[in-house]
C-alpha cells in the first residue's frame, strides 16, 4: 500500500462521512434559518424556541435519513475490508 493507495483511502472516508452527515446538518441549519426568521419578524428573543426546533429536526432526519446512513457506513466499511484484504495478498 502506498502514498497513493492511502490518500485516495481516506478521501474516500472522507467523503463518505460528509455525504453521511450531509442531510442531518441540512435538516438543522434549514430549521435554523427559518427559527430565526419568525423570531426576527416577530421580536421573539426565546433562545429555547430555535432550540428545541433543531433538536426535533435533527431527530426527525435521524429517523428518515437513518437507514440511509447505516446503508452508506456499511457498504464503505465492506469496501475497505475488501480492500484490506486484497492488499495483504
Amino acid at each position: 500500500m502506498g502514498q497513493a493507495d492511502a490518500v485516495t483511502v481516506i478521501q474516500q472516508a472522507l467523503l463518505t462521512v460528509i455525504e453521511v452527515a450531509a442531510p442531518v446538518l441540512a435538516a438543522g441549519l434549514v430549521i435554523g434559518i427559518i427559527v430565526s426568521i419568525i423570531q426576527a419578524a416577530t421580536q421573539v428573543n426565546e433562545q429555547s424556541l430555535g432550540f428545541i426546533t433543531k433538536i426535533i429536526a435533527i431527530f426527525l432526519a435521524l429517523i428518515f435519513f437513518g437507514p440511509w446512513m447505516i446503508n452508506k457506513l456499511t457498504d464503505f466499511t465492506m469496501k475497505l475490508y475488501e480492500y484490506m484484504a486484497a492488499t495483504v495478498r
